[in-house]
C-alpha cells in the first residue's frame, strides 16, 4: 500500500483502545444489546425527532464502501401523504406477490411470520427510510463516476442504519417491496439509482408481538468457523 504525507493522514487519536478484558467486555454488552433487536410489524403512532433519525443516517453514511464512493441514498419519508402514497404502492406489489408472482416454496417459508399483503404499519410509523443503491457518483457532488461494489457497500450502511435505530431505542422492519421501481417517483430520486429497500423506523406499539420462528438464531458453531 502506497501512502505519503500528500494523500494520506494518522489514524484519528480517537480511535478506541481498551484493555482486552473491557474489549470482551464490550463484544458481549453489545451483543446483548443487539439481541433484543426484533423486526416490528406494530409500531406506534408517536412521533420521532427528525434529529434522531439523521443522526442514525449519519451513522450508516460512515460505513465502508468501494472506493469510498458512498454509493447510498437515504430517503426519509416523513409525511403522512407520502407514507400514504407509498404504502398504496408497495401494497398493490405485495398483492401480486401473494396472489401468484412468488413460488410456492417462498410463501411456505413466509408463512410461520404470518405476513401477507397488508402493510398498515407504513402509514402508522413515523418514518420510512427508503435506501436507494447508485450505480455512478462519486466522492464527491456532481461527479459521475462508476461506483464499485454497490450492493455490498449500501448492504453494509443498512445494517449499520439498522444497529444505530435500535441503539437510539427505536423499533425496524425491513421492507422489500418487488419491483420497488415505484420509489423513484415517489421520492423524486433519478431513474439511474436502484431502489434497495425500505426501512420502517419508529416506537413498536404497546401489544406489538414477534413470531416465535423469529426468535430462532443459529448458534455460533453453525454461523463461523476459526481456522
Amino acid at each position: 500500500m502506497k501512502t505519503s504525507s500528500e494523500t494520506h493522514v494518522p489514524l484519528s487519536p480517537d480511535f478506541p483502545h481498551f484493555p482486552e478484558a473491557e474489549m470482551q467486555a464490550r463484544a458481549v454488552a453489545f451483543h446483548q444489546q443487539m439481541q433484543s433487536r426484533r423486526s416490528v410489524r406494530a409500531f406506534s403512532d408517536k412521533a420521532v425527532p427528525q434529529a434522531i433519525i439523521e443522526q442514525c443516517v449519519l451513522t450508516a453514511g460512515s460505513a465502508p464502501s468501494g472506493a469510498n464512493h458512498q454509493p447510498w441514498y437515504f430517503a426519509c419519508v416523513g409525511s403522512a401523504e407520502k407514507k400514504a402514497e407509498i404504502r398504496t404502492a408497495a401494497e398493490a406489489e405485495e398483492r401480486e406477490f401473494y396472489s401468484g408472482r412468488a413460488a410456492q416454496e417462498w410463501i411456505d417459508a413466509l408463512a410461520p411470520i404470518g405476513t401477507d399483503a397488508e402493510k398498515p404499519y407504513m402509514e402508522i410509523a413515523p418514518w420510512l427510510i427508503c435506501i436507494f443503491a447508485q450505480r455512478r457518483g462519486g466522492i464527491r457532488e456532481g461527479e459521475d463516476k462508476k461506483n464499485y461494489y454497490i450492493h455490498e457497500s449500501v448492504g453494509i450502511a443498512t445494517g449499520m442504519l439498522i444497529a444505530a435505530c435500535h441503539n437510539a431505542g427505536l423499533a425496524t422492519l425491513v421492507h422489500t417491496p418487488n419491483p420497488m421501481k415505484f420509489l423513484n417517483g415517489l421520492c423524486g430520486r433519478p431513474e439511474t439509482e436502484k431502489p434497495f429497500l425500505i426501512l420502517v423506523a419508529g416506537y413498536p406499539a404497546e401489544d406489538a408481538m414477534v413470531p416465535n420462528h423469529a426468535l430462532v438464531k443459529k448458534p455460533l458453531g453453525e454461523i463461523a468457523s476459526f481456522l
